[in-house]
């Protein structure tokens, strides 16, 4: 095992963040380095926590650390911030928000930008969260965008995923017409001291009466928080700590963990597989000819892709 992997194995924290640091850049001595630690993942409760804009993630995030901490155990978070779609930058703000966990050494906090990956996830997340796991970290929370409604690459990612809402952002019909809402395995009322917390908490209710409940299966908890005050903030850790108990006395735990990875190679394959089929285009002499045709219309683009892929005989003999 090289150095650096051996020494984010032991917690290093500033060896960890190197090797998200590569992955983020695609920088092969990144990959390298995952696959010596990823056979040593596979121990931290990875919790995902969505929702809408302005309903208070990385504030509950920050309340989450802090209760966790108090608990013993090591907290790493990893903070998806949307990318510029002309610049290709990001704020990556939310460690602003969580600034008083800055000099706790058992605390990890890395913000990541989408880099125009939708789903509510950077294109990193799945690397990173097995960087962190591998290190040791008991939790590893992964806070999404809050892009709204499609963010749901969270549910192949987490073991738990909390699902946050708040009053005063609009019908509260909406809330159950929101597919997201269907996916959270602990439900969040966040800011529940504001106006209009009640009439929320009974649209929230019964979206999950409509939901149903099955024997033997985890029935999703709809729990009021404040998260500026920490109020709330123990029973939530406390109803994280009960799924995932849930999910290892039903041996889904392990599933999950299957799941994951099998998502996680699914994703690379398609990656490797558009990287190499374009550069192999783009390669051929009747590409640019190809090209022009369906700029000047000679052709549509549907019947140029099918000609360019009929071109290629992958050859897949074991």
């Amino acid at each position: 095992m090289s150095e650096l992997a051996q020494r984010a194995l032991e917690g290093h924290v500033a060896s960890g963040a190197r090797i998200i640091r590569w992955l983020e850049d695609g920088e092969r001595a990144g990959i390298e380095a995952l696959k010596e630690l990823y056979p040593k993942s596979g121990r931290a409760h990875l919790v995902g926590i969505t929702g809408p804009p302005g309903a208070g993630k990385s504030t509950l995030v920050d309340a989450l650390i802090a209760e966790n901490r108090s608990r013993g155990r090591r907290v790493a978070v990893v903070a998806i911030d949307p990318s510029s779609p002309f610049s290709g930058g990001a704020i990556l703000g939310d460690r602003v928000r969580m600034q008083r966990h800055a000099t706790d050494p058992d605390v990890f906090i890395r913000s990541m930008a989408t880099r125009g990956q939708l789903g509510g996830l950077s294109r990193s997340t799945f690397e990173a969260t097995a960087v962190l796991d591998a290190m040791g970290y008991d939790i590893v929370m992964v806070e999404t965008v809050g892009v709204g409604q499609d963010e749901l690459e969270v549910v192949d990612l987490a073991h738990t995923t909390l699902v946050v809402n708040v009053p005063g952002l609009g019908d509260d019909i909406q809330a159950i017409k929101a597919g997201i809402l269907e996916v959270g395995d602990v439900f969040v009322l966040n800011k529940a001291d504001r106006s209009g917390a009640d009439d929320t908490e009974r649209a929230l209710l019964t979206m999950l009466h409509l939901r149903g409940v099955i024997e033997g299966v985890w029935a999703p908890p709809l729990l009021k928080t404040v998260a500026v005050r920490e109020e709330g903030i123990p029973e939530l850790v406390d109803a994280c700590d009960a799924h995932r108990a849930d999910l290892e006395a039903s041996g889904a735990l392990e599933g999950a963990a299957a799941t994951r990875g099998e998502h996680f190679f699914a994703e690379l394959l398609r990656d490797f597989a558009v990287e190499k089929i374009i550069a192999s285009a783009t390669a051929r002499a009747f590409y640019p000819k190809l090209l022009e045709s369906v700029r000047a219309r000679e052709i549509d683009p549907y019947t140029a892709a099918e000609q360019l892929v009929s071109a290629f005989e992958p050859n897949f003999d074991d």
